[in-house]
């Protein structure tokens, strides 16, 4: 059996950035709540809305962020890497449940419109723009993980929802248009929606043990049968811990018939086969096991190969 791993050192930074954007909103959803109060915008609650749930959002980010910190240990031999998956996942559905109620009562606006002043939209969304876009650009520097991404994405969509309430405020000032406010909410929507369902799709594809993205399992296994000393490939399987811990595991069949090289036993073709997995691929986990013919075709009775499927992560 070999195996091959590799780490990150990602967590720390990512931990500090999560930490300064969660002060940065939080201070922004206490500015917005005043305006939301004083001036009755529904783009400004909707943003505001966002601002609450980022505040949710990041310190989720942050606790996940801690907990795949830690050491695997026996009750849980890959650690707790999955919980930034799921943190990312959770602020996904957040996300989708404030753009859903942001929809329905910008639709009802649009029967009943309601009056809204300018000056204090300008005044609001202006603070709020200013402190999303500095929390923003604290998160982008970070690793760029799943995790960070999708509190980065609540950060966006409120300086997105900032940029709306501004526009909606000068409309408001210089027309008196009344629709001006719920038009920008439903702008807010727009933007936000195909982003949040992509990133759901996208932590629901790791959860369910999905191949991981710019991974091909049929070239893979082509790879592998290419690596000397390999006669055949099965029980290859593809997946992923988060979007940064892509793992591979695999029975090689060996033979030394037509074998070229010095090495064509256990330890060479391991080793050929670690350094293509991880230099073509990026696949720095690896767990592969070597068989001999006759026990390959002993598993094989027991248990007959599985096709790979289209859209699948395994070939049997």
């Amino acid at each position: 059996m070999g195996h091959g791993h590799g780490h990150g050192g990602h967590g720390g930074d990512d931990r500090r950035r999560l930490g300064l954007a969660l002060g940065i909103t939080a201070l922004v959803l206490v500015v917005g709540a005043v305006g939301a109060v004083v001036t009755g915008s529904l783009a400004l609650l909707a943003d505001l809305g966002h601002v609450g749930t980022d505040v949710v959002a990041l310190a989720t980010a942050l606790a996940a962020s801690a907990l795949a910190a830690r050491p695997p240990s026996r009750r849980r031999t890959f650690g707790l890497g999955r919980a930034e998956v799921l943190g990312a996942a959770l602020n996904a559905v957040l996300l989708l449940g404030v753009t859903v109620w942001v929809a329905i009562e910008a639709v009802e606006r649009l029967v009943t419109p309601t009056e809204v002043p300018g000056g204090g939209l300008l005044l609001y969304g202006l603070v709020g723009l200013v402190g999303n876009l500095v929390a923003l650009v604290v998160l982008q520097r970070g690793s760029g993980g799943m995790n960070v991404r999708g509190a980065a994405l609540h950060v966006l969509g409120d300086a997105l929802g900032s940029v709306a309430v501004l526009a909606a405020a000068a409309v408001t000032l210089t027309t008196g248009w009344a629709y001006a406010d719920t038009i920008a909410s439903l702008v807010i929507v727009a933007i936000l929606l195909p982003r949040t369902v992509a990133l759901l799709r996208e932590t629901g594809h790791v959860l369910l043990e999905g191949t991981p993205a710019g991974i091909d399992v049929d070239e893979v296994h082509a790879v592998l049968l290419e690596v000397e000393g390999v006669a055949e490939v099965h029980d290859l399987h593809v997946w992923s811990i988060n979007d940064r811990s892509p793992a591979v595991s695999a029975h090689l069949v060996i033979s030394d018939e037509g074998c070229t090289t010095a090495d064509c036993g256990e330890h060479g073709v391991l080793d050929r086969a670690t350094t293509l997995l991880r230099d073509r691929f990026g696949l720095h986990h690896s767990t592969l096991q070597v068989e001999a013919p006759e026990h390959a075709d002993h598993e094989q009775a027991c248990e007959p190969p599985r096709p790979l499927r289209a859209g699948g992560s395994a070939l049997g």
